[in-house]
């Protein structure tokens, strides 16, 4: 099992990739409306098909394109993997099409609610697998979202599906990827090569839909490639906090993205209803508290001046 990060410029640097995941994701997420008539699974099509080059240049541009060889070395040795890689790329993939899936269909306010769940239950599984303690500091953020998640759940009247395909899905995926030492970005490079067959048929399938959509709209021809790079950076980008940062510390640090979330789409003109502020508002108190501690530990490093 790799080791967890160590060094306090790893964990800053961490910190900072894992805020530009959120970042890009909110972009995506606010641009996605343009992207008409494309629908959810179309989109997860080129999201993956433009993720597979980019993620490769990636490895080759930071000098780690061994990362891929390496791992796909590894099956001959390590059975396992014949049965972990291709469950993880199952697992990336269900998430990647739940996302713009959910908000085509009338169960956005579903997989938020995962959204809102999840860091709670990678804190969890940090807790018991990993033996990984939290700071005052995040204790009290831990506190402060749970009883929004809370008051969430209550006036929603339990849970759905999608909201524990999120919560719990995304925590089985990571751990996994550690467990096996694959928590990299050549381990995920495979997981999309795993993922290309089924993102073709998505993305083209026979090709005279896509094209009608072509002429009918050729703003889609920027659109697409602009969402592609943007998703592939994104992804890469959460990929990689997950890899520096302690499992509790990069799964409360994704509350920035509900909250990114919800600010794209007041700016969409989408409404927050009285009921539902109090579950941002806590939210809102969480990631205060995480910024604080990140300050505060950024004035301690630079000491007295």
């Amino acid at each position: 099992m790799p080791l967890l990060p160590s060094s306090g410029e790893c964990v800053s640097k961490g910190v900072l990739v894992s805020l530009a995941a959120s970042l890009l994701f909110g972009l995506m997420y606010y641009g996605t409306p343009w992207l008409a008539p494309l629908q959810g699974g179309d989109i997860f099509g080129w999201r993956v098909l433009f993720a597979v080059p980019l993620v490769a240049l990636m490895l080759h541009v930071s000098g780690e394109p061994r990362l891929i060889l390496d791992t796909a070395q590894r099956f001959r040795r390590d059975r396992r993997l014949w049965l972990a890689v291709p469950a993880c790329a199952a697992m990336v993939g269900v998430q990647l099409w739940l996302f713009l899936w959910a908000p085509l269909h009338g169960r956005a306010l579903q997989v938020s609610m995962g959204y809102f769940l999840l860091p709670l239950t990678m804190v969890i599984v940090g807790r018991i697998f990993f033996g990984e303690r939290l700071s005052s500091l995040q204790k009290l953020a831990v506190v402060s979202a749970a009883l929004g998640v809370g008051w969430a759940l209550l006036r929603n009247h339990g849970l759905s599906w999608e909201m524990l395909l999120v919560a719990l899905g995304y925590p089985a995926y990571f751990l996994v990827r550690r467990h096996l030492g694959i928590a990299h970005l050549g381990g995920f490079w495979l997981e999309l090569v795993f993922l290309l067959p089924v993102a073709v048929w998505a993305a083209i399938g026979d090709g005279q839909v896509l094209a009608q959509m072509l002429d009918n709209k050729p703003a889609l021809y920027v659109l697409i490639p602009a969402l592609g790079v943007v998703s592939a950076v994104a992804l890469m980008c959460y990929m990689l906090a997950a890899k520096m940062l302690s499992f509790s510390l990069f799964g409360l640090l994704t509350y920035v993205e509900p909250v990114l979330l919800m600010l794209a789409a007041l700016l969409l003109g989408e409404s927050v209803g009285h009921g539902q502020w109090p579950t941002y508002i806590a939210i809102w108190i969480a990631v205060g508290l995480l910024a604080l501690e990140g300050v505060l530990r950024l004035r301690s490093k630079q000491g007295p001046t």
